[in-house]
């Protein structure tokens, strides 16, 4: 007998989480020199304790994507989030924009990161996510050199129009990067598509600063009408409102500091309301449904 197969089964969504310091974001880059990271006051390992708790106690994996940085200093706390079952992922190791790293130094970083993470975690690093989206169509070389460290997807485009990121005419669902040295999975940051606009509905930002419902009608519109999962995505720093505050100017304080105290209880809401899993386990239960080729993020002239 053939088993009865349903679309009735509620979308299992992707859960990430951005593992650095309130200091490490980039809008503070200039204001916090990294000369100056090691005397800042650190808040990442209590903020991403509570993180975890709040896991645990909503039984949801995340993927944890860790900066190489935070992970030397706080070893620890690697270990508790693989002991915790939840994936480990890169963030790579300084906190770097792709686009203003050149091919070498960009190699260094990500290499040094993945090594550093297994070694700590006792487990393979296959995902990368780069800082605030950072690949673009001016550093499309970066996924050439993610393929050659042995990384086996990415989550680092964003389909949408910003200031700082983002390839507006990318593919918005998961697809596979195929190139010489093997295939590369490309897990966009995710949109709700409205007419010809792809409006952002992954977290972060667009969590804390829309009101809730946005979040929520963006994600059921995903899962309801194409069947897919969303990317979701926080950093620690995000449900700490007693962070210290920094210079920065007035986009940028909007952008960072914009209800905090909301976003732990928005957290428990949209854990309730939605299911989770790992980016990796996401990733591997999309890769045969996409074919290879679909949905390229590349539809502009490019030297690659």
């Amino acid at each position: 007998m053939k088993p009865v197969v349903t679309t009735d089964a509620p979308v299992v969504n992707a859960m990430s989480i951005d593992v650095e310091d309130y200091f490490h974001v980039s809008v503070f880059d200039g204001i916090v020199p990294r000369a100056e990271w090691e005397r800042m006051e650190s808040r990442v390992v209590a903020n991403t304790t509570r993180m975890l708790e709040i896991f645990d106690e909503f039984s949801v994996r995340s993927t944890f994507f860790v900066l190489g940085w935070v992970a030397e200093r706080h070893p620890d706390l690697v270990r508790a989030i693989a002991r915790r079952g939840h994936e480990i992922a890169s963030h790579g190791f300084a906190h770097r924009l792709v686009y203003d790293q050149t091919p070498a130094a960009f190699r260094a970083d990500v290499r040094r990161a993945k090594q550093l993470l297994e070694d700590i975690s006792g487990r393979p690093v296959i995902g990368y996510r780069a800082p605030s989206y950072s690949i673009t169509a001016r550093s499309l070389w970066a996924l050439d050199v993610l393929l050659e460290e042995g990384y086996e997807y990415d989550s680092s485009i964003f389909p949408i129009r910003h200031d700082r990121y983002g390839i507006p005419l990318s593919g918005r669902q998961p697809y596979a990067i195929e190139r010489t040295g093997g295939t590369l999975v490309e897990v966009p940051g995710s949109t709700t598509q409205v007419g010809p606009l792809n409006l952002p509905v992954a977290g972060g930002g667009y969590f804390r600063i829309l009101p809730y419902w946005w979040t929520r009608w963006g994600i059921e519109r995903v899962n309801r009408m194409e069947r897919r999962p969303v990317v979701f995505y926080l950093h620690p720093w995000e449900i700490d409102p007693e962070q210290p505050r920094l210079r920065a100017g007035s986009l940028g304080r909007f952008r960072h500091y914009r209800n905090l105290h909301q976003t732990e209880l928005r957290l428990r809401r949209l854990l309730r309301e939605f299911r989770f899993d790992t980016v990796e386990n996401v990733a591997a239960k999309t890769r045969d449904a996409v074919p290879h080729g679909d949905g390229m993020a590349y539809p502009l002239p490019y030297a690659w």
